[in-house]
């Protein structure tokens, strides 16, 4: 049934009351991170900081969820514990169709549980438990648990986190259903300091789909574009994992905490490799048949009775850049085995990988000591790595305490800020260049995914600021409908704009087609009024000295020209996040 307003359930864990709103606005913010905007607007509170009971966790998904391929995304709204400001973060697995089954657009979660909760919700059931005898159980173990909790077919999502969401990690991330997370930001954190364990979404409802003659037509073209063409058979085949060796021949490879653009031993750490080595099977998001998700596994002998084990573990490009080649590990099996403790503490991690790079050269320049790091850290030496991911999830001292906080702030107390590889958080795997750097540094959510930057800097040698910014804002802008809907960013090549009003139109949504641009810019400045409202200044973004000494395949960085553009794109971010009446 095709809805007009959205439906809202509101989870209160400090009351313990629950209840379902509607709230207007389809046509203004469609959904997914307009939504998400809109209601931490009316939820979230401004004056108060991120940790404070009030601030709310936004689940939301988009009008086409559950109706075509690949939309198959949540988003995750939550103020930052990173930063200290309003940000999101994007999840597949079931956790979208799950919610859609539950007949829920989104759902918000206020308050604080006195002990630590797990939450389940259906479209006919709300129910907490506690438990507290789960606290300090790894992410992989309260999924098991959980599945025993809160039994349910094939439509049940776990959301869960580890240690580190508990112990106030502010890059924790959510586990979902083992192998997709809302990786980046610290949303496991804003979890854990309401003491929420989990959530289990039971999809316990089914939904009619469109009648009408052009859905199923259209939805037969789509899989088909999914399925049958070479638009997506790279996620399918080696996965992102593939970008290892292209962006190694381009000089764009993150390497040994960046001081390197590439190296001869990246190979040993590629998409084939790790492919050859590794590769166990593929998986899939509920309602995508793309299969993207690839799962190696680690084989491990015990002495004492000769036995082995193996574990399964997921992976893609930017792990494989941050705790591989960041790291100078330069075997595909070992590098799987940092993964799965990083899988299990419940950190992001790319700020994993980048922080334990950062530290590893601190060690080595002396601005750092073993006193501090309680392991010799050095590069290649995986179990070292391993202790400190452990250290950093349950810290034993200050130095990891503050690390964990954020590469950039435990640089700051010690020393070393110049070769800490931060973009308004530990660095993506695309040293590009000029373009990709400003774009992740003040981006929204300082994510390689809030504009193609490393794309543009592939594509254009030429330094014109003005094209550079309009690239990022405008191709930010088109990212953000698709945000709304909430579709995998991977498959934007397929849902172009024609396809994506042919598709509303066959659900139902048609009347909102003449207004996607329109959506796609109220809801990229209702995100950033939001974080400017909290004391984001773009305009006071530094970018550490490392980035100014990387050379691409085009040449040494130009500094002028990452000024430029740094200065330009703050102005350009100020003038979004106007207020109504300044703009006026």
């Amino acid at each position: 049934m095709i809805r007009d307003t959205f439906r809202i359930m509101m989870v209160n864990l400090t009351t313990g009351k629950t209840n379902i709103i509607e709230r207007p606005g389809r046509g203004e913010y469609l959904g997914g991170t307009g939504l998400a905007a809109r209601l931490f607007e009316e939820f979230g509170s401004i004056d108060e900081n991120w940790d404070h009971p009030s601030q709310p966790v936004i689940f939301t998904i988009g009008p086409l969820t559950g109706y075509y391929p690949l939309m198959s995304k949540t988003c995750c709204a939550f103020r930052s514990p990173y930063h200290n400001e309003y940000t999101e973060s994007y999840a597949g697995g079931k956790s979208a169709l799950s919610l859609r089954f539950a007949d829920l657009d989104a759902l918000v979660v206020v308050g604080k549980a006195k002990r630590l909760t797990a939450l389940c919700v259906g479209s006919r059931r709300v129910e907490t438990r506690d438990v507290e005898y789960m606290r300090g159980f790894d992410a992989l173990h309260t999924g098991r648990v959980l599945r025993k909790i809160f039994p349910g077919s094939g439509r049940r999502s776990i959301m869960r986190i580890g240690p580190a969401g508990e112990n106030l990690s502010a890059y924790a991330c959510i586990n979902v259903d083992t192998f997709r997370h809302f990786g980046r930001m610290g949303g496991g954190t804003a979890m854990g300091v309401k003491n929420l364990k989990a959530i289990c979404v039971l999809g316990d409802r089914g939904f009619a789909l469109p009648e009408n003659k052009d859905y199923p037509k259209l939805y037969k073209h789509i899989f088909q574009q999914l399925t049958t063409t070479e638009m997506m058979a790279k996620y399918h085949g080696l996965g992102t994992a593939v970008n290892i060796n292209p962006l190694n021949g381009l000089k764009s490879l993150p390497w040994k905490n960046l001081q390197q653009t590439s190296s001869p031993d990246a190979e040993k750490i590629s998409g084939e490799r790790f492919a050859d080595d590794t590769l166990l099977r593929n998986a899939a998001c509920a309602g995508c048949p793309v299969g993207c998700i690839h799962v190696g596994f680690v084989r491990e002998q015990f002495q004492a009775n000769n036995q082995y084990l193996y574990r399964q573990v997921g992976y893609d490009y930017e792990p494989i850049f941050s705790c591989g080649g960041m790291l100078e590990v330069t075997d595909a099996p070992q590098v799987l085995r940092i993964l799965d403790v990083i899988e299990k503490e419940g950190l992001d991690n790319m700020s994993s990988g980048v922080a334990l790079a950062w530290a590893t050269e601190a060690l080595e320049k002396g601005v750092i000591s073993e006193e501090e790091t309680l392991v010799k850290l050095a590069w290649g030496d995986v179990d070292a790595y391993m202790q400190a991911v452990e250290y950093i999830s349950r810290p034993p001292n200050d130095f990891y305490k503050l690390l964990s906080q954020g590469t950039l702030k435990c640089a700051h107390h010690y020393g070393g800020e110049d070769f800490a590889c931060v973009l308004g958080q530990e660095m993506a795997g695309y040293a590009t260049g000029e373009v990709f750097f400003v774009s992740e540094a003040l981006g929204f959510r300082h994510a390689h995914l809030d504009a193609g930057g490393y794309s543009y800097d592939q594509k254009h040698e030429d330094k014109d600021v003005t094209k550079a910014l309009d690239f990022l804002v405008n191709d930010a802008r088109d990212r953000i409908v698709l945000n709304c809907m909430v579709g995998c960013l991977f498959s934007r090549g397929v849902y172009n704009d024609a396809l994506l009003a042919e598709a509303m139109d066959a659900v139902g949504y048609g009347s909102l087609n003449g207004d996607m641009a329109e959506i796609g810019d109220r809801v990229q400045r209702l995100r950033w009024r939001l974080r400017l409202a909290m004391g984001y200044n773009p305009a006071g973004v530094k970018i550490p000295k490392r980035y100014k000494e990387v050379t691409t395949w085009k040449g040494p960085i130009d500094e002028n020209y990452l000024e430029a553009l740094r200065i330009g794109y703050a102005h350009r971010i100020m003038e979004m996040g106007a207020p109504m009446e300044e703009k006026s």
